[in-house]
């Protein structure tokens, strides 16, 4: 079992910044693959990013590339997602997952263990 903790989420004006956090508790954090997924309103659950479990290997969806960025501390067991120049349409909540899998994988079918979620809200 891994359990995960997102936290750092909050209300922001449209060009400002988050950075969420994602602390992880069970097994071997450093195993694992882990990816930020968020989910608007009446929306599908929609991957935003995810990293390898040395951080060397990273991917974004489109939509945030250049404006996002995934990090990890594998020493904190912590993965980090700052957000940078936030839209309104960044709004939804925000989970972060892990999976085993060793490969890119941004389907959220494919993550083992979730976070509760955290609250991003961008005001225009």
């Amino acid at each position: 079992q891994v359990q995960l903790v997102e936290s750092g989420g909050g209300l922001v004006q449209a060009g400002g910044s988050l950075r969420l956090s994602c602390a992880a508790s069970g097994r071997t954090f450093s195993n694992y693959r882990m990816g930020w997924f968020r989910q608007a309103p009446g929306k599908e659950r929609e991957f935003v990013s995810e990293i390898s479990w040395s951080g060397v290997s990273t991917s974004y969806a489109d939509s945030v590339k250049g404006r996002f960025t995934i990090s990890r501390d594998n020493a904190k067991n912590t993965v980090y997602l700052q957000m940078n120049n936030l839209k309104p349409e960044d709004t939804a909540v925000y989970y972060c997952a892990a999976t085993r899998t060793v490969v890119t994988l941004r389907a959220p079918g494919g993550y083992d263990y979730w976070g509760q979620g955290t609250q991003v809200t961008v005001s225009s």
